[in-house]
């Protein structure tokens, strides 16, 4: 039987709808907004694997090209492996439903979700986030749902719901994404224009109030569609173990969770943890230790857990020692590695990262094809958390999902930042705005004991400054914590990796001093009132200076010039008429500058060109050659040129890149020339003059006058040059129109036909 039903968000329809599609799913629900459509199929297996010990959920989030009417560009020309878009809403969807499983399920669960058809205008991450909701909840898996989700945008100042893509997000200065329940909020993702902690907090009200109404309707959807949900019952642990785990070995990790140092904190509980387990199975015996051995571990780790929150809340004293606002201590290096364009290590506490800084060219652009059509990103910020960084053994691979998160967010933090006005905002920017590199980021953790993501944000901003990027504002960027144990809450300020494992949030906010560009927030835990998420934005501003201040304290402002190894980019502007002539037939004239110069040369549209070169001379090269091609010769001015064409009435020099005119046999040299091949030969360098330009545009040039005026005659010849030119002036005037109409049929009929045929030979196909 087909269900549906209809909701109003943010003034757009917002329809659920099941039984049509993908039945055999244990869940499966049909999202639409607008001419957008995302599938979400839920399948739980029937029993835990003996012996797991976590919650396998896997979330995947897939985009289809047909839903764009385009077909995959890549080789296979089918979808391959997930997008970095397609990652990131895998994460989106992941964080606020992993919390509404009941603690001790471990049933393996897997969440399908997507895309078959957009329109380019309802975004389709928020929805894959409410079918997975919906299609959880009116499944028999045991979800303490529903929950919705919503984005928030700012345009001219006014808070707007679910924003349009491409109209309206163009223009809005806040994309922030919220889920939760209808009782608290559970995640929020997103980046903004240095808004304010209390513009943050009014889209997060304005948001909260849309999801309530939809988790109104997805409860309403599973009351008629819903099927029963699974029996589940908790596992216990044995009274009997969980008392004698806390008799031996209570005092003792309350003293090792007071060492400050965190392997030799670590350190200090795996010892404690192996005594525990060698006098237990003294006192149970070899075989009730066996059967009991799992719920040793478990109530080991909840003792340790309620151990730290219960000092937390207790004495508001942390496991290194600090108290609820302090951040760590911060150690900041620039220029630390010769070669790169930029360098920074930056360190707080135990949390450490190498973050460098690349500048490149317009053809290092990165060349994306998403669903909504061909994309090039300028700047890109990739982050590494190898496993030696927290000592441990692991295989390496390709950057995982974490990872990929991790560096979306540092990356979006930094964005605003950097000076691509001039691109953005042609109307109200110089030239001299305009930054014309590709900007890479590369951070690399080398050591972490929480806030990795945070550091590379930091880090980010200085090797940006080190590397002479004219950044707008440095950014900074903590992690905020919380521990609430009943109606007790305790927000924590730059948080260590054992608070954010044991404790209950990990909210991230990065800014400049006048306001916020990035945050992230996920809890363990069923929400997150408004007040202490106002507690944790203010908190966070307040370490937010103080770590700016540490970063300006090392590196005040960018560095007032680019590396020396790194390409100096120098922009010109031509004629976008120019273009062809600078590019040549099959692209011979620009590669031809840059074999000769050595630069690298990128033409845009709009007739805009940046020649790239480390070596000055090179790109002055270059510059000078592009600057002949387009430039106009005028009369009386001498060019350097070279003999292309030998007639029987003058030679033909090209000259300014591609420019080509006739130097009659006459104005070759002093005195009568019998043969045009006693002065010059094709391939000559000559200087040529141009005496005139016809009204047909046609280049008459001289070689003798050039090289009067520059000196290159003796006074022999110079009384020869004006003994002949009255001599024979009647000659020579009707050889010139002889040469001209023998021009027009050989250089100009034939010569052109032939040249015409020759670019078509070489001009790609459309």
């Amino acid at each position: 039987m087909i269900e549906r039903l209809s909701v109003t968000v943010g003034g757009k329809d917002l329809t659920f709808e099941t039984g049509r599609i993908a039945k055999q799913a244990h869940g499966s629900v049909l999202v639409t907004q607008g001419d957008t459509m995302v599938l979400c199929a839920v399948c739980v297996s029937p029993e835990a694997r003996p012996g797991q010990d976590f919650f396998p959920l896997t979330v995947d989030y897939r985009e289809k090209s047909s839903a764009a009417g385009k077909i995959p560009g890549n080789f296979f020309r089918r979808e391959a492996r997930p997008s970095e878009r397609e990652v990131l809403v895998c994460r989106l969807t992941d964080r606020p439903i992993r919390p509404l499983f009941p603690k001790g399920f471990t049933n393996e669960v897997q969440v399908c979700s997507t895309v078959y058809s957009t329109d380019n205008e309802h975004n389709p991450d928020v929805l894959a986030i409410n079918a997975a909701s919906a299609a959880l909840h009116i499944s028999k898996l045991p979800f303490d749902g529903p929950i919705g989700a919503v984005r928030i945008g700012m345009i001219d100042d006014k808070l707007v719901v679910n924003p349009l893509m491409t109209s309206e997000m163009e223009l809005s200065t806040l994309d922030l994404v919220i889920a939760g329940t209808s009782d608290a909020i559970l995640m929020v993702e997103g980046l903004a224009d240095e808004v304010s902690e209390e513009t943050l907090l009014e889209a997060l009200d304005l948001g909260h109030q849309e999801i309530k109404t939809i988790c109104a309707a997805i409860e309403e959807f599973r009351t008629r569609a819903g099927v029963e949900k699974m029996p589940f019952d908790p596992p216990q642990l044995d009274p009997q173990v969980v008392s004698d785990v806390e008799r031996i070995a209570k005092a003792s990790l309350k003293d090792a969770l007071a060492v400050t140092g965190k392997h030799e904190r670590q350190e200090a509980v795996d010892a404690l943890e192996a005594r525990l387990e060698e006098q237990l199975l003294g006192e149970y015996g070899e075989e009730k230790f066996e059967e009991a051995a799992g719920d040793v571990r478990e109530a080991f780790g909840n003792l340790e857990r309620a151990l730290m929150r219960q000092a937390v809340v207790e004495t508001n004293t942390r496991v290194d020692g600090r108290d609820l606002t302090t951040v760590r201590d911060i150690t900041i290096e620039v220029g630390v590695l010769p070669r790169a364009h930029g360098s920074c290590l930056f360190t707080r506490g135990e949390t450490q990262a190498l973050v460098t800084t690349t500048l490149g060219t317009r053809s290092d652009e990165q060349r994306l094809d998403e669903l909504t059509g061909e994309e090039f990103r300028r700047f890109m910020l990739h982050y590494n958390f190898p496993p030696w960084s927290v000592g441990e053994v692991r295989r390496i691979m390709g950057p995982g999902r974490r990872e990929i998160g991790h560096g979306k967010l540092a990356e979006r933090a930094l964005s605003g930042i950097l000076p691509f006005m001039a691109e953005e905002d042609p109307e109200n920017a110089s030239p001299e705005d305009d930054f014309p590199y590709t900007i890479r980021v590369l951070s690399d953790i080398t050591e972490s004991n929480g806030s990795s993501s945070m550091a590379t944000v930091c880090g980010g901003t200085l090797s940006l400054m080190d590397a002479g990027v004219p950044i707008i504002a440095p950014v900074a960027g903590v992690a905020m914590g919380l521990i609430k144990e009943g109606d007790d809450a305790r927000v924590l300020t730059d948080i260590l990796g054992v608070e954010d494992h044991l404790g209950d949030m990990d909210f991230k906010v990065c800014g400049t001093s006048q306001g916020i560009t990035a945050f992230q927030m996920d809890v363990k835990i069923k929400g997150i009132s408004r007040e202490l998420m106002s507690q944790a934005l203010d908190q966070a501003r307040e370490a937010r200076l103080h770590v700016l201040d540490k970063m300006l304290e090392c590196l005040a402002e960018p560095r007032p010039d680019v590396s020396p190894y790194a390409p100096r980019i120098y922009t010109i502007k031509i004629d976008v008429d120019k273009i062809r002539d600078v590019i040549g037939p099959g692209g011979k004239v620009v590669r031809g500058i840059q074999m000769r110069t050595g630069a690298e040369i990128n033409i845009e549209d709009d007739g805009t060109i940046h020649v790239a070169s480390v070596d000055k001379d090179s790109a002055d090269e270059a510059l000078a050659m592009i600057r002949s091609i387009t430039a106009e010769p005028e009369v009386g001015v001498i060019y350097p040129g070279t003999v292309s064409r030998v007639l029987n009435f003058g030679a033909f020099v090209s000259f300014m890149g591609g420019k080509e005119g006739l130097v009659h046999i006459s104005e070759l040299a002093p005195g009568r020339v019998n043969r045009v091949e006693d002065v010059v030969n094709i391939g000559d360098e000559v200087n040529v003059k141009v005496v005139e330009i016809d009204n047909m545009g046609r280049l008459n040039l001289s070689k003798v006058q050039a090289d009067a005026e520059l000196g290159h005659l003796s006074e022999e010849e110079l009384a020869e040059m004006e003994r002949s030119r009255g001599q024979e002036h009647d000659r020579g005037r009707g050889d010139r129109d002889r040469g001209r109409g023998d021009r027009d049929r050989g250089g100009r009929d034939r010569g052109g036909r032939d040249r015409d045929r020759g670019g078509s030979r070489g001009r790609p196909r459309r």
